[in-house]
Formats: C-alpha cells, sequence, structure tokens
C-alpha cells in the first residue's frame, strides 16, 4: 500500500512525540516480536522502543503467551555468568537486572559488588536476591543480606529466592508447608523494616504446589515456568515478574542466561518502580 504526506505524517507523530518528551507510549498495539523503531534526538541518546525476543541455546514451544509479547525484559545473574558488558546488555533492551547477593548465612556471592557498580553505571535498574538455605535461621540469614546489600532508594525491591535445593552437599532439609510460609513471612518483615521496600518472593513449580507459598498476604511474585505461560502453571496466581528461561542468550553476557518479563506495559513498569 502506497502512504500520502498524510499518512506517513501520521505514522511519524507518535516517534516525534516520543523524541520530544523522552516517554515511551505503551498504549499502542503491539508491533511484532523484534520489532524496534528508533527516534534519534540531537546530542542525546537514541530513544528505543522495543519488544525484546531474545536468543536461546535450549529452547522449548511455548504453551499460552510467548514472552515476546511482553515489552519489559530482564535478565537475573550471579557468579556463574562471569564478567558482564554492562552497557551492551542495555543498549540489547534488557529493562532490568536482578543480582544474587547473598546465600544462607554465610555466603556473598563474589561478583556482586562488581556487577551491583556495573548494572549502576550502565543507567539499569537493578535489584539484589538471597537465596534461602533451610538449615539456617531466618534472622541471621535476614541479618547477612542486609550487611551486603546496601540502602538505595533507587533499587529495584530485594528478592527472597524460596525453592528446593536437591543437589545442596549440606542441607536438604525440606520444612513443612506452615514452616516454610512462617520463616519467609518473618524475612520479609524483617528486610522491609530495613528498606522501606516489601520484597518479592521467586519461586518454582514443586516449591509453590508444595508449600502453599503463593497464599502469603501483601506479597508479590516472580514465578519460573519454562515451558508454558505462568496461567496456565501457576492457575489464578498473580505475578510481577515470569522466569521464562534459564539458558537465554543476550548481548553482554557470555553463555546462557536467566531471562524475565514484567507482567504489564512499560507504564506499568514505571509506575511500579516508584
Amino acid at each position: 500500500m502506497r502512504f500520502s504526506a498524510f499518512h506517513y505524517l501520521k505514522a511519524l507523530l507518535p516517534l516525534l512525540l516520543v523524541a520530544c518528551t523522552g516517554a515511551v507510549r505503551d498504549d499502542y498495539p503491539a508491533p511484532p516480536a523484534a520489532t524496534r523503531v528508533e527516534a534519534a534526538v540531537a546530542t542525546t541518546r537514541p530513544v528505543t522502543v522495543s519488544f525484546p525476543n531474545f536468543g536461546d541455546a535450549n529452547p522449548h514451544p511455548w504453551d499460552g503467551r510467548a514472552p515476546s509479547a511482553y515489552a519489559v525484559h530482564g535478565i537475573d545473574v550471579s557468579r556463574w555468568q562471569g564478567p558482564i558488558d554492562w552497557p551492551t546488555v542495555r543498549n540489547a533492551g534488557i529493562a532490568f537486572a536482578y543480582i544474587k547477593a547473598t546465600e544462607g548465612g554465610d555466603l556473598v556471592d563474589p561478583a556482586f559488588p562488581d556487577n551491583w557498580q556495573g548494572a549502576a553505571r550502565a543507567g539499569l535498574p537493578r535489584g539484589a536476591y538471597h537465596f534461602y538455605y533451610f538449615c539456617r535461621p531466618t534472622e541471621e540469614q535476614a541479618r547477612w543480606f542486609i550487611q551486603h546489600v546496601p540502602r538505595d532508594s533507587a533499587a529495584l525491591p530485594p528478592v527472597l529466592d524460596l525453592e528446593w535445593n536437591h543437589r545442596s552437599p549440606t542441607c536438604r532439609l525440606r520444612p513443612d508447608a506452615a514452616t516454610v510460609r512462617a520463616e519467609a513471612t518473618r524475612f520479609l518483615d524483617i528486610l522491609t523494616a530495613h528498606y522501606g521496600q516489601r520484597p518479592v518472593i521467586y519461586t518454582t513449580v514443586d516449591f509453590y504446589r508444595e508449600t502453599g507459598i503463593g497464599t502469603l498476604p501483601g506479597t508479590e511474585f516472580w514465578l519460573r515456568s519454562v515451558a508454558g505461560h505462568p496461567s496456565t502453571i501457576y492457575p489464578e496466581q498473580r505475578w510481577s515478574f515470569w522466569q521464562y528461561t534459564g539458558t537465554g542468550l543476550v548481548p553482554g553476557v557470555r553463555g546462557p542466561v536467566d531471562i524475565n518479563v514484567f507482567a504489564g506495559s512499560v507504564n506499568d513498569w514505571t509506575r511500579w518502580r516508584r
């Protein structure tokens, strides 16, 4: 179809508004996956609106809505990713990063300081997560996290990673569901009092089903599901983040990395971060 001058200007107007205001409109119909529109602004960096569709070293066929239908994608990382080129990660379309900080009551991820500072220097919103260890007192683990993760009003809410660790050489304890929920609540309360933000809970399918962790009131969830949409794997469970692959390929990260989406639009994401 050929475009008249009127149609051309009509199509160009939203991009000019983005370039002038720096805002990203997300109330238009979503473009196809991997479509990117760039509006160059004189003496400033380009403003990019994108619906990312990153590579995957071991992709699964999707059941339900595909991750590429979401506009806001992020990664979660630890020392296993090695050195990360954070500006390249940001420029690839990644909108946030969650960084492993601590585990149990005596382990600090050795890459945490570099990743925490590197993401910030790249202008990438970042938060820290704690991997829970069921053979250590809750209060001790909460204090350990607080000791190593600075209080930063610009950071994303902390995350409590709750999952069974059947490969642990030191702790394969599986407390009953009521104990798990009580310990999680105590951990969330301590961090909320310190950081002024209620932590998000990350969990997996088996842990979710066996502990009833999704019943905790006033809690946001980050759900892992690498083969199907959360609506089919975690029926009726509200979620803020969905980890859709553990073998993602993102420029700036060597080798596989976890990739996640935020549940809402770009505007929703902006409001959620405030």
